[in-house]
């Protein structure tokens, strides 16, 4: 970012890089009150009232939303738009507003993210409506015994399809956005169900393996990110159109194979992120630290948008020379090693 731009510190949640309700969401603290619910800002209606019936749920969506926004900064950190905040702003106003590839991520993160967390809150005991998946059991055709707590993804993606999606629904499923919506925030579930894991342990004598008792367990959500981010650089452009009775999205390129479930989908094609556009809550490349010796869209060619870029030496305390003391702990010096810091005009 810019010098001149002021960030928010690390930790502080941006505002409008989920959907506005869920972003508002990851900021509050515990909702344990129904007149909580009452005072989030951007629910609807009907998610205000499933907000007062599963109160004890609504720390975990607001978990989700925060995995949400971390995995989104992480996965674009080297990227033209890097879902950076401002203090001043709702930030990314028409980026996400509009119907582009950014805002097909950020829906498929967010929906993953609630699933995800309210997955893991019923496997770890937190909520009383959900539990381990016990619908996981005997033997397997692999010979293993199903045993332990399988995560209850169900009951997650059942949970992030009624509060996530009905948003979209109540504007009528058959607009172009909603469309779109509500294929990415399935497309963000797919991404955790399509990488379960079977997660197994030994049982015998001496550490062997006479008996394995094996459960399922949702992927780590950076796995779930990686995913998401693959179909980010391989999103299909669409446009509405009418099959049948209904309206559905079909590629804007006939060559182009159909989509399907697990892809991204985008109706407007994205700016180029590179100059400052305050309106539109594009921050620009000024300032961004690049690689200078990267062709990808990292290196300084690229990120900096043939701007070129400024080289400057930075002083940075590393630790070094480190010893292990009996018993039991690790001593170092602090070195000061001088770098290269390289940033776009």
């Amino acid at each position: 970012q810019s010098p001149r731009t002021r960030r928010r510190p690390q930790g502080t949640p941006p505002h409008r890089l989920l959907p506005r309700y869920l972003a508002k969401l990851s900021s509050v603290g515990s909702i344990s009150e129904e007149e909580t619910c009452e005072k989030l800002k951007g629910l609807i209606q009907r998610q205000v009232q499933m907000c007062k019936r599963n109160l004890e749920v609504m720390d975990s969506v607001r978990r989700g939303a925060q995995l949400a926004i971390e995995e989104c900064q992480y996965q674009f950190r080297n990227r033209r738009w890097n879902c950076s905040t401002l203090d001043s702003l709702p930030v990314f106003g028409k980026v996400v507003t509009q119907g582009t590839r950014e805002a097909a991520f950020v829906y498929a993160i967010s929906s993953a993210g609630v699933a995800f967390a309210v997955t893991r809150a019923c496997s770890s005991g937190e909520l009383e409506k959900c539990g381990c998946d016990r619908t996981v059991h005997g033997v397997s055709p692999q010979g293993f015994q199903w045993s332990g707590c399988s995560d209850n993804i169900a009951y997650g993606v059942a949970f992030s399809q009624s509060f996530v999606d009905v948003r979209e629904r109540s504007k009528g499923a058959s607009s172009s956005r909603a469309l779109m919506n509500l294929h990415n925030n399935e497309a963000g579930r797919k991404a955790i169900l399509t990488h379960m894991r079977v997660e197994c342990k030994c049982h015998g004598v001496s550490g062997s393996c006479e008996v394995k008792t094996c459960w399922r367990a949702v992927p780590p959500f950076r796995q779930v990110g990686h995913a998401l981010k693959e179909k980010f650089d391989g999103a299909t452009e669409v446009e509405p159109r009418r099959v049948g009775s209904s309206r559905a999205l079909v590629p804007r390129n006939a060559q182009f194979k159909p989509h399907t479930d697990e892809d991204l989908v985008y109706l407007e094609p994205s700016p180029d992120f590179c100059e400052q556009d305050m309106r539109s809550g594009v921050l620009g490349t000024r300032g961004r630290t690049c690689n200078k010796t990267s062709k990808a869209i990292d290196g300084c060619e690229l990120l900096c948008c043939g701007r070129g870029f400024h080289t400057a030496q930075v002083e940075l305390a590393e630790r070094c020379s480190c010893k292990f003391h009996w018993c039991c702990f690790v001593k170092c010096r602090q070195c000061q090693r001088l770098v290269e810091l390289h940033t776009c005009r």
